[in-house]
């Protein structure tokens, strides 16, 4: 059982805030790597997850990042941290989270990017004007967010 899964049987549904990480991966054309995921089924969303006890959010990013991609990173650049009201969580069982999200940006890695099918059903890469409609909402606006600061000052119409 993990660190969560114990968490939760002291605590029942009632609101955790849970620490975690996220990888914006691009490849060289500048798409981004999105994971179709299990649960909730069929969403689209970026690699990574929670935190164990011990590890740093950086070690959260590459251990995630390998078990849902296969993938292995040889850099990781903090992006942003994302917490707040706004990231509150009611999942379909009544469990109530508050995420604190340590999102990062890589653009090497070693490998070919595959499916654990544990947690995933598909994976790709996405160019950032053509990301899936069914995509994690967090994880759109951070996506978003990157966009804007990648081109701050957008043509007028």
């Amino acid at each position: 059982m993990g660190y969560i899964e114990e968490i939760r049987k002291l605590a029942g549904s009632r609101p955790l805030i849970l620490p975690g990480s996220v990888v914006l991966i691009f490849n060289g054309r500048e798409e981004i790597l999105l994971q179709q995921r299990v649960e909730p089924r069929g969403v689209w969303g970026l690699p990574g997850g929670l935190m164990e006890l011990g590890e740093s959010a950086e070690e959260t990013a590459l251990r995630e990042v390998y078990e849902e991609t296969g993938l292995r990173l040889n850099d990781l650049t903090l992006f942003n941290l994302y917490s707040g009201k706004n990231y509150f969580v009611r999942l379909k069982n009544g469990d109530q989270f508050f995420s604190v999200t340590a999102a990062f940006i890589s653009r090497s890695y070693s490998g070919e990017p595959s499916v654990n099918l544990k947690e995933g059903m598909d994976i790709g890469f996405f160019p950032l004007d053509q990301l899936p409609a069914k995509l994690v909402g967090s994880h759109r606006r951070m996506i978003e967010e990157y966009k804007q600061a990648k081109n701050p000052h957008p043509p007028s119409k």
